[in-house]
């Protein structure tokens, strides 16, 4: 008992007080808790009704003319033309997750399914430093490693799109998800200043320094308004902080990193395009997985009802109950320097839209 006791406690009690007085900080949020949880369960919920309640058939009409309209829009839309799945030879998945998008859900529902649509399932360990670039030596031993995995599988790992072909290597099925990018980084920014963070990556690595308690303390519209160099968000920028939605999509190569560039945003729809089967999107979840359910059955048969039947637990994984509200002046202005990365955002919400409406499913 005392070992263990060893193993969890920090080494110093200074330490130990340090983590609590800091923890302390974030308290101030707590009022929202409930009230942040229950709205976005609602929200959920709401998403998740189904169309053909005909205690609102007037909505349901609505739904089904909108619809129509929209495939009038885009005219025949074929599903198998949409659906790059075919396009692997091999039985893999790789879900390269981009942080704060949903993507820790995506990938306890992924770790469910596995064991319902029987297929094997293998996530990259906690790092002490994430890296998303790799050199040509790691990008090899990567590829390397996950078509080693037998089929079916699939592999999740925080990391930009390899492109397995330029090593000989068959390409596996890539899936992803999206989100606003400006609401992601704002999740992104509490998400490494709320207390369970750095308590638990100081407890797997006990060496990290402890945050400054300013650090911890300033709010993201300061940040913001302040002009704070993490919170500039300049042009061809090269961040630390998972900044750049583009550069999980565009890829390995130096010209993807600068933030909002075009270069990132033209090579991240091309490999969205050519080796994408799905990227979903956080706040049409519903869509995504239905779309999810139909262009990648062998993985996801059955996702919705899953995901519904246990929304509950689901909705709540890697919730940050310390995030206050940010006021739409601040995100305002992040959002002018997040052009390109809005416009990615939007590209990918229409290609999501495009396979739902060419699965031509009544509302």
């Amino acid at each position: 008992m005392r070992n263990i006791m060893r193993q969890w406690a920090p080494k110093k009690w200074s330490e130990l007080v340090a983590i609590v007085s800091l923890s302390t900080t974030f308290f101030l949020f707590i009022h929202t808790r409930e009230l942040s949880i229950q709205l976005d369960l609602e929200k959920l919920r709401h998403s998740g009704d189904e169309a053909g309640d005909t205690s609102d058939l007037v909505l349901v009409e609505d739904i089904r003319t909108e619809l129509e309209n929209e495939r009038i829009k885009y005219g025949k839309l074929d599903p198998d033309a949409l659906n790059n799945t075919k396009k692997a030879n091999k039985d893999l998945l790789f879900f390269n997750r981009v942080p704060k998008v949903g993507s820790q859900t995506t990938m306890e529902l992924i770790k469910t399914l596995a064991i319902k649509n029987d297929y094997h399932y293998h996530k990259d360990r906690t790092q002490k430093v994430e890296t998303i670039k790799l050199t040509r030596s790691e990008e090899k031993w990567l590829t390397n490693l996950v078509s080693f995995f037998s089929p079916p599988s699939v592999y999740v790992k925080h990391v930009c799109f390899v492109n397995f072909s330029q090593y000989d290597i068959e390409m596996p099925i890539y899936v992803n998800m999206v989100r606003d990018p400006v609401e992601r980084v704002i999740s992104w920014y509490y998400y490494v200043r709320a207390p369970w963070y750095f308590v638990e990556r100081k407890r797997a690595f006990p060496d990290l320094p402890l945050p400054n308690p300013n650090w911890l303390r300033k709010d993201f519209d300061t940040c913001v308004r302040r002009g704070d160099k993490e919170c500039q968000y300049l042009e061809g920028d090269e961040r630390d902080d998972f900044g750049q939605l583009t550069e999980f999509f565009c890829g390995q190569e130096d010209e993807c990193t600068g933030l909002n560039t075009e270069v990132a945003l033209r090579r991240a729809k091309e490999n969205v395009e050519k080796h994408y089967a799905v990227v979903g999107v956080l706040e049409e979840l519903n869509k995504t997985l239905t779309v999810l359910e139909h262009y990648i059955p062998r993985y996801f048969k059955g996702a919705k009802d899953v995901y519904w039947n246990d929304v509950n637990v689901l909705s709540k994984i890697n919730r940050n109950i310390y995030k206050p509200s940010v006021a739409e002046e601040t995100k305002n202005i992040v959002r002018k320097n997040f052009t390109r990365e809005l416009e990615f955002f939007d590209f990918c919400k229409q290609r999501l839209h495009k396979q739902y409406l060419a699965l031509n499913l009544d509302p």
